[in-house]
């Protein structure tokens, strides 16, 4: 990640399309998110990072900007947790303006403007999502929980809201979609992705959906299907077919998931739909099988996983219905 001068910053506040309500308020306040920044101690690490990068002309300026503030302490235990230390970190210019933008959006976005559960786009182009359960928690793109402990610290630029971890974006290598699924023990899904070649499809640069069946799943679909597993990963073609229908375009995070409506896959016009059964997220697909969604918003640096307890099948002449 490439550090951003002042120019860009401004030009990419512009033009991030954060998914946001804008509002007006709090604007009678004369200082700005650096000055309100210093006038809390608890901040003074999130301050001298933000000199350190060659920031705080650009958080001077005229925004509007949300910053999600890490406390002092949030910054001691992000330097044990990639064990380095206040100076290395500091002087790793790109890397740490990086961090920093992933803490900024390119609006001012109050505390009951806050659009829990759906997918907010930082300054530094990354995502992450706000939840609000038993208190407002953001996800990360490495699935790293921080806690809002504080809100609507309002600036003549923007507005402050503090949290108790520092919030990190995902590595394009080790956190895209494939690379998610194998830290998350998906075995079996990794190893047929593999046998399909569609491993740099999942792990490039496309937003994508991927509704990802367990170990379990792909045991139960292997036995139905009447075949061995090493039928089915050696069958490129039906696999392709198979693995494709398990994707949609774009990051759908749950709240934006449409319930009774089709929805295209990869698998060029093949459908599916989701709907709500008892409380739970079924999907209906072409064999009626019955999958629910049984984890949802796994992130990832180029999309999103939805777990499914089973493997989802479309209309093909090789598979049963």
């Amino acid at each position: 990640m490439n550090a951003l001068s002042k120019r860009q910053f401004l030009k990419l506040s512009l033009a991030s399309g954060v998914a946001l309500s804008l509002s007006a308020c709090g604007g009678g306040d004369e200082h700005d998110i650096v000055d309100v920044l210093s006038d809390y101690p608890e901040y003074s690490l999130l301050v001298e990072a933000v000199q350190a990068a060659g920031l705080v002309d650009t958080l001077k300026g005229r925004g509007p900007f949300t910053v999600f503030a890490p406390t002092n302490t949030a910054f001691v235990n992000l330097l044990g947790e990639l064990e380095t230390t206040k100076d290395a970190l500091f002087a790793d210019k790109p890397l740490l303006t990086a961090v920093l933008t992933y803490h900024v959006l390119a609006a001012r976005v109050p505390a009951a403007d806050i659009p829990f559960g759906r997918a907010i786009t930082t300054v530094e182009t990354g995502i992450f999502k706000i939840d609000n359960v038993g208190g407002p928690v953001i996800t990360d793109e490495r699935n790293r929980e921080s806690k809002i402990i504080r809100t609507n610290l309002f600036a003549s630029n923007g507005v402050i809201h503090g949290i108790d971890k520092v919030i990190l974006p995902g590595d394009d290598t080790k956190d895209n979609i494939v690379a998610r699924a194998e830290g998350l023990g998906f075995t079996t899904l990794v190893a047929a992705v593999k046998a399909a070649g569609l491993e740099g499809a999942l792990a490039g640069s496309d937003l994508l959906t991927v509704f990802a069946p367990t170990n379990q799943a792909f045991e139960d679909a292997f036995t139905a299907l009447g075949k061995t597993p090493e039928q089915v990963l050696a069958d490129t073609a039906l696999l392709t077919k198979i693995l494709t229908y398990h994707v949609v375009t774009g990051r759908v995070l749950k709240a934006d998931v449409p319930l009774n409506t089709d929805i295209p896959t990869r698998l060029e016009g093949e459908t599916f739909q989701v709907t709500l059964v008892n409380g739970d997220l079924q999907i209906v697909d072409v064999a009626e099988s019955g999958a629910k969604i049984i984890t949802t918003d796994v992130l990832a640096s180029n999309g999103v996983i939805h777990v499914i307890d089973k493997v989802i099948l479309p209309f093909v002449p090789e598979l049963p219905v």
